[in-house]
């Protein structure tokens, strides 16, 4: 399975200068600035109404910034209309499961490529050039995808059918399909044993070093962000208070009271 280039030298892959974002009186984000190296799995924790969520919308441009900018492999993101986000190169997984429960796996998956290759409905039912080749290419990728999430053996199985870690897997296979060169992660150990985490943060390693693709996860399992993040970035009232290493962020005082506490701190 092919790894991304880097197209980004001498710049972050992702850059968030200033934003603010406002719902009514609520400040949900207050100039918010930080960098994803590409390359990097960078974790966004805090606690909850942090504004986590908030700059996860705003990067799937689902709410816009109130000020400040955000920059992606280049270009600001508000400048791309929404409906390309996944071409351009940003991918997503929800805290809420959104897969086609009636659908199979590898259904599911094939939607995630071609969102990607824009097919279309009209242009693959008129059999139009490429319409073949494309199917071709997308099904190839969704069978390499579920063969790397290990979810072969239940391929042709209605999603419904699955156990909730599994599903979590086809939502991610699905991210995947469309190729991002960025991958928001929404929460994706909510939910799951403390089995299924490690091996969570196994999978999220090798997406960022056997795919190529950098990620961003907001996520409390704090163990398993310390576990695997590069860079860690902690919110609280929509402010950054702290971002660094684990071992930098573990340390600073603000986040020990505002979030991990002292116990957990040293732990």
């Amino acid at each position: 399975m092919s790894t991304h280039p880097s197209h980004n030298e001498g710049r972050p892959l992702l850059a968030v200068e200033g934003v603010s974002v406002r719902f009514g009186g609520i400040v949900a984000l207050d100039q918010l600035s930080f960098e994803v190296e590409s390359g990097h799995i960078c974790s966004l924790i805090g606690p909850n109404g942090a504004g986590k969520s908030t700059l996860f919308n705003c990067l799937s441009r689902i709410y816009e910034c109130g000020s400040g900018s955000i920059t992606f492999d280049g270009q600001p993101i508000s400048t791309l209309p929404r409906h390309r986000m996944a071409v351009t190169g940003i991918g997503r997984t929800f805290q809420n499961l959104a897969l086609f429960k009636s659908m199979s796996v590898i259904d599911n998956v094939l939607v995630g490529c071609h969102s990607r290759h824009q097919v279309g409905f009209l242009r693959a039912t008129l059999r139009l050039p490429g319409a073949a080749r494309i199917e071709a290419t997308a099904q190839e990728r969704a069978r390499e995808l579920i063969d790397f999430l290990d979810l072969g053996a239940v391929a042709g199985r209605p999603v419904a059918d699955l156990p909730f870690g599994s599903q979590k897997r086809v939502e991610l296979a699905r991210a995947l399909a469309a190729q991002p060169k960025l991958l928001l992660l929404d929460e994706p150990a909510c939910g799951l044993n403390h089995e299924e985490v490690g091996r969570l943060g196994e999978l999220i390693r090798n997406i960022r070093d056997h795919l190529g693709i950098t990620v961003l996860l907001v996520e409390h399992q704090m163990n398993l962000v310390m576990g695997i993040s590069d860079k860690v970035v902690v919110l609280n009232f929509g402010r950054k208070i702290a971002d660094g290493t684990p071992a930098e962020v573990r340390r600073h005082p603000e986040v020990i009271q505002a979030y991990l506490g002292g116990e957990r701190a040293a732990a």
